[in-house]
């Protein structure tokens, strides 16, 4: 077979693939209302936006899809039923990392999974701890990574870069990285996103691109503008936490959840030549 001939070969396929995996394809509101839902979550909705975020991140029901730190399964419980041609890995806390809350956490979800394997039939659990460097999916399988409101606790552990570089690992060339985050000011300090728990849209931006990541996307879907991201306990004052408990608890339940950045990043893609040289 002449070079020119597997040359166009190559784009053909990539084209014909990349046509299969992005076809149109909306989380409709029957998925969204399904008595499968926690009806808490399901409350969450009006501030969380699950069927725009997703859609923005291009998800689709054939795709190989990382969810980073599922916690209670707030979107694993749309995710799963979801991804009916795909595959979920639902990359929890490391089993027995000796932290209480993360303990608690895992296994509250695994028997929420094993309580229901109908609806999870598409879901594979995994690790991911940005502190041992582990994310426990194949290398390069992924057609998406996604973590919600997550970076700032690797901040506080000082772990952010580590994450990142993990996600590009899981990635195939040209996968999407799909991050939703509070939002702090423009040139907060890092002590400052630290404590509050919102971070910086330049903060975020700068972890991926160090990754290898390139932006490809903003969104204000998950936009607040009654949110100042400035409280007294940061981003656990507002709801769901309401860390003050009955202070100012009306105040607070007016704001609403915190307001939050959507960014869709991508891997780069492998160029013609470097396909056809693999």
């Amino acid at each position: 077979m002449s070079r020119k001939l597997l040359l166009s070969l190559v784009c053909l396929l990539t084209s014909l693939s990349s046509a299969s995996l992005w076809a149109d394809a909306v989380i409709d509101d029957d998925l969204l209302q399904s008595p499968d839902r926690t009806p808490a979550f399901v409350e969450r909705d009006v501030y969380r936006h699950p069927a725009e975020t997703l859609d923005f991140f291009g998800v689709k029901p054939n795709m190989t899809v990382v969810e980073i730190w599922p916690g209670g399964g707030w979107y694993t419980e749309i995710l799963a039923p979801y991804l009916e041609g795909g595959k979920l890995y639902a990359a929890h806390f490391a089993k027995d990392s000796g932290i209480k809350y993360f303990d608690k956490s895992r296994l509250f979800f695994e028997e929420k999974i094993k309580a229901d394997t109908e609806l999870y039939q598409a879901l594979t659990m995994a690790e991911f701890s940005p502190k041992m460097n582990t994310l426990s999916v194949p290398d390069g399988r992924a057609d998406a990574v996604l973590t919600f409101r997550n970076v700032h606790n690797w901040l506080r552990s000082i772990n952010e870069a580590e994450a990142f570089a993990l996600f590009y690992k899981a990635l195939k060339p040209g996968g999407v990285l799909g991050v939703v985050e509070h939002r702090a000011k423009p040139d907060t300090s890092w002590e400052s996103m630290k404590q509050s728990g919102y971070m910086t849209e330049a903060y975020v931006i700068a972890l991926a691109e160090k990754a290898g990541f390139v932006l490809d996307a903003r969104s204000e879907i998950n936009a607040n503008p009654k949110d100042s991201a400035d409280h007294p306990k940061g981003v656990w004052t507002l709801p769901p936490t309401l860390r003050l408990q009955e202070k100012d608890r009306e105040k607070y339940l007016a704001i609403g959840e915190s307001d939050r950045m959507t960014l869709r990043f991508k891997k780069p893609a492998l160029t013609t030549t470097q396909s056809v040289g693999q």
